[in-house]
């Protein structure tokens, strides 16, 4: 809960966010254009991180050579997937491609980012081509930890999709639901902290049952979880309540809702105290790390996650190589597209600088995710951060999340809010006109 008048301090609340989107590294102005190629960098993925990081490195300055690396031809978002899912989107309004990129004179290699030499500045390519670099940027999101849930491997998920990274794996989820019968159980897995979108999962689980409602209204969702809560928890709690009754049951961790084994051919799941849940449709959403080209670039640590300097999202453990958005540790910033949207460009500023031979300027982010319940009916966590002391913190009083006690009006106006948002992040990432 925000202190003040709700409904006024979010409202200025995220217009204030808005600006620091925009702007995201307070204080960093573009250095002054040098002649000839002012430096090379290479960015690797062509997501909410990748493409906005070679975007606003050519925008800050133009004679920066910027390559981007994305082996698919157009990038698929998580973020409102779950709005598929639930009937709500077409799946063709979560496609992006590169046009924008190309037009500011970014080079688009559609290829797998495979090894990096870090001595030797260069980025091995799947083809076999390297590419060399003065300062390189990862932004890999997340890779899926298979066979950390006992039976849990690539050829399960196609049977049981995660669908945590979009496109192929969210038409399957999709197909599965569609053939679901009425009666059926949609069964989810979630996943122990940290995992890509905090309140992701609670959000599809509200997609589903909005899906299931309307069309197969017999049907229940089971969600095991391996956490004892989870974000927005409260506000998603009462949603589920008010709009679906009890299809929705959600078992935590200490109710013996941590599932240890997958039988992704039966669509079963084996808890920790070894009891048995059969589904119609299985959705496992299983642990995760940073994607596989972190790991071998050497940023990441025993965790499987990337450790950063606060200031510019510089990597720790290598110089010259800069991590974005899920890949990283960045606590307490989530692991969402907002936040690698807002270090994408703080890091770019500072790689600008950086090449011109400057300091890096204070940096200063923002963050506001929404999550829809219901049609007309939005919730929302929100926050702006700073460095202090060298680590990444929460500004006090910045943030929080939607009022408990808010009415139908502004529960509308927040679903509202998440549609404006996804259009206004598509169009500042990758010039996508989201109508």
């Amino acid at each position: 809960m925000m202190n003040g008048s709700p409904i006024l301090t979010r409202r200025q609340m995220l217009k204030t966010i808005g600006h620091l989107a925009g702007a995201c590294a307070l204080g960093v102005s573009t250095p002054l254009l040098a002649s000839g190629t002012a430096g090379r960098v290479v960015v690797v993925g062509g997501g909410f991180g990748g493409a906005t990081a070679a975007k606003y490195l050519k925008r800050r300055n133009p004679l920066i050579e910027v390559t981007l690396i994305e082996p698919s031809p157009q990038f698929y978002t998580c973020p409102f997937s779950n709005l598929y899912l639930g009937g709500l989107r077409d799946f063709d309004a979560q496609t992006h491609g590169f046009d924008e990129l190309r037009s500011l004179d970014v080079r688009v290699i559609q290829d797998y980012a495979q090894d990096v030499d870090a001595v030797g500045k260069k980025l091995k390519l799947a083809t076999g081509a390297q590419l060399g670099y003065d300062k390189l940027v990862l932004s890999p999101g997340i890779d899926i930890r298979w066979n950390a849930l006992s039976g849990y491997d690539e050829a399960a998920a196609q049977l049981a999709p995660h669908a945590w990274k979009a496109g192929q794996q969210t038409l399957i989820l999709k197909r599965q639901l569609d053939a679901m019968p009425d009666g059926g159980v949609f069964l989810m897995v979630a996943p122990a902290n940290p995992f890509r979108c905090p309140p992701g999962p609670y959000e599809r689980a509200s997609m589903v049952a909005h899906y299931l409602k309307t069309h197969k209204p017999k049907s229940k969702i089971l969600i095991l979880d391996a956490k004892n809560n989870f974000s927005k928890q409260t506000l998603f709690m009462d949603g589920w309540k008010r709009l679906y009754g009890d299809m929705i049951e959600w078992v935590p961790a200490n109710k013996d809702g941590n599932v240890i084994r997958v039988d992704a051919e039966h669509l079963t799941v084996e808890t920790e105290f070894n009891v048995k849940h059969k589904a119609s449709v299985l959705n496992v959403i299983p642990p995760q790390s940073a994607g596989l080209i972190a790991q071998r670039a050497g940023v990441t640590n025993k965790s499987g996650w990337v450790p950063v300097q606060a200031q510019t999202f510089e990597s720790s453990q290598v110089p010259d190589i800069y991590v974005v958005g899920d890949a990283t540790i960045a606590a307490p910033m989530p692991k969402s597209g907002f936040c690698a949207n807002a270090q994408a460009k703080v890091a770019a500023a500072a790689i600008v600088n950086a090449l011109a031979g400057k300091e890096a300027a204070t940096a200063s982010w923002a963050n506001t995710c929404y999550s829809l319940v219901g049609p007309d009916y939005g919730i929302s966590v929100a926050g702006v951060y700073k460095v202090s002391e060298g680590k990444i913190v929460e500004i006090k009083g910045s943030g929080g999340v939607s009022p408990r006690d808010a009415s139908d009006d502004i529960r509308k106006r927040e679903a509202d809010y998440g549609v404006a948002w996804y259009n206004a992040i598509a169009q500042d990432t990758w010039g996508t006109k989201v109508s």
